[in-house]
């Protein structure tokens, strides 16, 4: 075999590419209906960008560990001096502060933050010795990495990814072998936080999405009218789905953001059950190969930088399916390389060069010499 495929194709990691490329089509033929049978505005601009972060993808895939690891302090810096000029000059749109106008391109820089903040954390508990990992020094340095480009994300609003971020670096900090009493004692202050959060910290909007999300049927035409029309599309679909382009709650524009953060619903009602399962297997593939390179990697920055982007695609997805089927607050999480969006194309592909790029250097680990 290794004669007919040049090395360069072969060497590739095609137990995901395969079905990342099945699923970004399918989430084009899904946004081709969701257009009402049409190629624009959708389906043919996911398809590019998709083309364009593969690319992206490639370039940071072929990254030296060493240029890494010596750019990952600064990235977080420049990317932390972005949250803070978005709260200064940046763009409004839909009620929230969330972008950079630069010119030829939007920037939303919390996107970037996502990968970047398991990207540091890696870095610092490589550097920190293991015997310093039960003591303050492990915990609030890293809580400070997390929790300030939290704060400016909050500030924005934007809870969904001020979410995002903390639960990547969460889990970071729990591979990482910090103590799990500190978990439990930080999930028992978020229970005691979370009342005042919710009266105090949300915004009025963020809080009829909690309210409606505990009965959505309260005010099925106002705040619980996305969760409602989202359960009617998933439900109508029935095992098989009512076709290729016959979706009626999408057509008839029912169903709100069809395209975006309720891609899945859409997809539902065409391709029903079936569909929906196809959809899981394919990220289960994905997210599994993740966490196979994570467990193959030959140190601590590499096991910790492949499990954390692994999580960070995770949280994307299960956040998402649980809000269309209303099992979670609606909070703006679109489905990995099926919804409609660059600044989430940017991210999750992003996780998936870094991904590629550690499976590189476990593959070439052995050559080089090292021993963990």
């Amino acid at each position: 075999m290794n004669t007919i495929v040049p090395a360069p194709i072969a060497r590739q990691p095609w137990q995901m590419l395969i079905p990342l490329f099945i699923l970004v089509g399918f989430g084009a033929l899904v946004l081709y209906s969701a257009a009402g049978g049409s190629w624009q505005p959708f389906a043919a601009s996911h398809l590019i960008r998709f083309g364009v972060f593969l690319l992206m993808a490639a370039i940071i895939t072929s990254l030296p560990r060493e240029l890494v690891t010596f750019l990952t302090y600064p990235a977080y810096v420049v990317v932390l001096l972005l949250l803070i000029a978005v709260e200064a000059i940046g763009a409004m749109g839909g009620g929230s502060q969330r972008w950079l106008n630069l010119g030829p391109i939007v920037l939303q820089p919390s996107e970037l933050m996502k990968p970047v903040v398991v990207l540091v954390l890696a870095r610092f508990y490589h550097q920190l010795p293991v015997g310093l990992i039960a003591t303050w020094r492990a915990l609030v340095p890293a809580g400070l990495l997390i929790g300030v480009p939290m704060a400016l994300v909050l500030l924005q609003p934007d809870l969904g990814t001020a979410l995002a971020i903390g639960f990547g670096g969460a889990v970071v900090m729990l591979l990482a072998g910090l103590p799990l009493k500190w978990f439990a004692i930080g999930g028992a202050a978020g229970v005691v936080i979370a009342p005042l959060a919710f009266f105090f910290g949300l915004k009025e909007y963020q809080q009829r999405r909690v309210t409606t999300f505990m009965d959505p049927e309260s005010d099925p035409l106002g705040a619980g009218y996305h969760i409602t029309q989202s359960k009617i599309a998933i439900g109508s679909g029935g095992i098989t789905g009512k076709g290729f382009n016959e979706g009626s709650q999408s057509h008839l524009q029912y169903l709100p953001e069809p395209h975006t953060d309720f891609v899945f619903a859409t997809m539902a009602e065409e391709w029903g059950l079936l569909g929906g399962i196809v959809v899981l297997v394919i990220f289960a593939m994905i997210l599994s190969w993740g966490m196979k390179v994570a467990r193959q990697s030959h140190d601590r920055f590499a096991r910790l930088l492949a499990a954390g982007m692994t999580a960070t695609i995770f949280f994307y997805v299960s956040i998402n399916l649980l809000m269309v089927m209303g099992m979670a607050p609606v909070v703006g999480i679109p489905l990995p390389f099926m919804s409609h969006g660059g600044s989430s194309m940017m991210t999750n592909m992003i996780c998936i060069g870094v991904l590629m790029m550690v499976n590189r250097w476990n593959r070439e680990a052995p050559r080089r010499g090292f021993t963990g």
